[in-house]
């Protein structure tokens, strides 16, 4: 509990989640304000935040239009030249109650990005604080030292926070410091909470973050591998032992696969003749071939008597999956069959459970009779599943071997924590006798400049995709709509059939859609992200997208892969308007890289974990200390310390067994875990 403090701010921790005084505590500073020196008042713009100390000077409402208004403080250094000279004006935005702590005649320190406006230097919402008498007086907490600034909690200051935080230190018993276990013995968690939050140095504070960033990884990893430890100890079924039907397979098919297919291969039949359960991903970049690797996975099982299923996010790669799958396997005799929420298709099975193959979307989970002895689970784009409806699959069968994919390149680090329970096989190949694909920024292009090149590309017989980020046009956002562009396009390529496809329409229009550019009747797709996965047309060779900036690298790479899927040159165009240097750098590395792993961690180094995690969907919400996620010496630490443990006490009944509770924190009770 919380003696040492006034019930009415006992009652606001708590109401934050903190029951403890551990908990406060582990209330870790977002980032420190070194307030020994501040920046110097700057003359302009200013890319990154700046720390400022200063005089409010002058300070009002102002009013805009229908009710709106902020207020605003003009902030001047006032130190006689000590940090530099100028002034800033400060504003707040729909928040009249910011004129009741802001005055002129106060000292503040505010933080924030500078921008101009109309010739002003301004800084938008910053953070502040009010300096006090006391605070420039005598030795203070807040003033002269490295200060550390924390998330909000709602009825506490950031200099009551402070004050907190330092009586918890010096006056709670330095067991509730502690967790039930160290890390790092030489590093003990009471002398890094103290640096975490009253460093005397910025590296001292980087240090025992980083020392924190352990810790949490190591829970993460210590349940990667007790779910991997668990999983071994499973029994399941032994399968691929005959091979008569991949041997077909293989002399069906008028190519040769790469040796990263045939490896991966050997791996999963490795994986399926072990009397347990395979649990395995299979990454590969756009286009390196994962449906060939699926296929033959799938043809083991069923030379074993058993079933196959492979499970799509969508309908329209669901339906592609069904298409490739029934021409190579057609002539071998295999009996396929296709469900999802729109549409259910077969060949040649005659009734119920007599499917070997089963291709669908989520519709699968809701199959009962089509299920009759299901021993290879594949889900495909696995990300875009939740835990729940994987594992709801899964138990279709008794103990399948599951095989999940991804063709999302997914940095190494992020990879070590997602899918550390789980063996990789990465297709880093991708099938020879595809053409090469140019990839080229174009800014403020001309749009006669743009359709000219679409119509010499139609004439040389290919088609094209047109992309753009909105369904319809939007009064908050400057950006042309699919909608809106199809009809323009139409009038552009009079000679030309143009479709339209996107999330709105029903299944069916879109599928009506897709067959005729498949057929090569319709020569131009306007389209938005739907197409992103699903689509392999081999004579699409152009990818133009339109307001490129607003998409992700990890999209925009995955939208280049829908072309350069055949023999003919292909080429990516990613028009723009923005001249930022944010953006134009994120575009560039497009343009000089089509190594999906290598724009993987450009992605991590531009945009940041959090946001490469939110995509990735991957149940890592709740991580405090992602910007040590690129940090891969970190990562296999804290996968090494997880190994020694669970190779000294397997089941932690013994010298671990004080993280027992850390398992059941992260995972629930102690037990043996689905799959996946």
């Amino acid at each position: 509990m919380l003696p040492l403090l006034p019930a009415k701010e006992v009652a606001a921790l708590v109401a934050a989640g903190f029951q403890t005084v551990a908990q406060v505590l582990d209330h870790l500073p977002k980032r420190h304000e070194d307030r020994r020196r501040f920046d110097r008042f700057p003359n302009q713009p200013s890319a990154a935040a700046v720390c400022l100390r200063g005089m409010v000077v002058d300070s009002a409402k102002r009013h805009f239009g229908q009710g709106r208004g902020f207020y605003e403080a003009v902030v001047m250094d006032g130190s006689g030249g000590v940090f530099g000279s100028g002034k800033i004006t400060c504003r707040w935005f729909n928040m009249a109650f910011i004129h009741k702590l802001v005055a002129a005649g106060q000292e503040v320190v505010v933080y924030g990005k500078v921008k101009d406006s109309n010739g002003r230097l301004i800084i938008d919402h910053p953070e502040f604080e009010i300096l006090r008498d006391d605070d420039l007086e005598e030795a203070s907490l807040h003033l002269e030292r490295i200060v550390p600034i924390y998330r909000n909690i709602a009825g506490l200051s950031q200099r009551r926070l402070r004050e907190i935080m330092h009586l918890l230190l010096v006056q709670a018993d330095p067991e509730t410091h502690s967790k039930s276990f160290e890390v790092v013995p030489d590093f003990p968690r009471a002398r890094a909470l103290w640096d975490a939050h009253f460093p005397e140095s910025m590296d001292q504070a980087q240090a025992a973050r980083r020392r924190f960033a352990l810790e949490e990884f190591f829970l993460i990893q210590l349940n990667v591998a007790w779910r991997r430890l668990r999983h071994h100890e499973q029994s399941g079924r032994v399968l691929g032992r005959r091979t008569t039907l991949l041997k077909l397979f293989y002399q069906s098919l008028p190519f040769d696969l790469t040796g990263a297919q045939k490896r991966s291969i050997r791996e999963i039949v490795a994986d399926m003749r072990e009397p347990r359960p395979m649990n395995r991903l299979l990454q590969g970049d756009v286009g390196s071939g994962k449906t060939f690797v699926a296929m033959a996975a799938m043809l083991l099982a069923i030379d074993s008597g058993c079933q196959a299923a492979l499970m799509a996010p969508t309908q329209i790669l669901a339906e592609q999956h069904f298409l490739t799958f029934r021409r190579w396997l057609d002539p071998l005799g295999v009996k396929v069959a296709l469900r999802t929420s729109n549409r259910d298709e077969a060949n040649g099975v005659d009734g119920e459970g007599e499917a070997q193959m089963i291709i669908g979307t989520h519709a699968l989970l809701y199959e009962d009779a089509l299920f009759r002895d299901l021993a290879l689970v594949v889900i495909d784009e696995q990300h875009k599943f939740g835990v729940g409806q994987r594992a709801s699959l899964i138990q279709r069968g008794v103990a399948p071997d599951v095989l999940v994919m991804t063709a999302t390149p997914i940095p190494r680090t992020l990879t070590l924590t997602l899918y550390g329970d789980l063996d990789v096989s990465l297709l880093d190949e991708k099938p020879p006798g595809r053409g090469k694909i140019t990839t080229a920024v174009r800014i403020s292009a001309k749009q006669s400049d743009v359709t000219a090149f679409v119509k010499e590309q139609l004439a040389a017989g290919r088609q094209a995709y047109l992309v753009y980020p909105l369904v319809e046009e939007s009064e908050t956002l400057k950006a042309e709509s699919a909608t809106a562009a199809f009809e323009k396009w139409r009038k552009r390529l009079p000679t030309h059939e143009v479709g339209l496809i996107h999330g709105k329409l029903r299944p069916d229009e879109k599928e009506a859609v897709m067959r005729r550019f498949r057929e090569g009747l319709t020569r131009v797709l306007v389209a938005t992200t739907v197409i992103e996965v699903g689509l392999d047309v081999a004579n699409a060779t152009v990818m133009i997208l339109h307001h490129a900036e607003r998409f992700g690298l990890a999209q925009l790479h995955q939208l280049r892969g829908r072309i350069g899927r055949g023999e003919h040159n292909g080429y990516c165009v990613l028009l723009t308007d923005s001249k930022t240097p944010e953006a134009l750098e994120k575009l560039q590395v497009l343009v000089q890289s089509s190594d999906g792993f290598e724009i993987a961690e450009a992605d991590l180094r531009l945009r940041g974990p959090g946001d490469v995690l939110g995509t990735l969907q991957s149940g890592l919400s709740e991580l405090r200390f992602t910007d040590f996620l690129a940090d891969i010496v970190l990562l296999r630490e804290a996968r090494s310390l997880a190994d020694r443990v669970l190779e000294d006490d397997p089941h932690l009944n013994a010298s671990h067994c004080a993280l027992r509770p850390a398992i059941q924190e992260h995972l629930g009770p102690v037990s043996p875990p689905a799959a996946i």
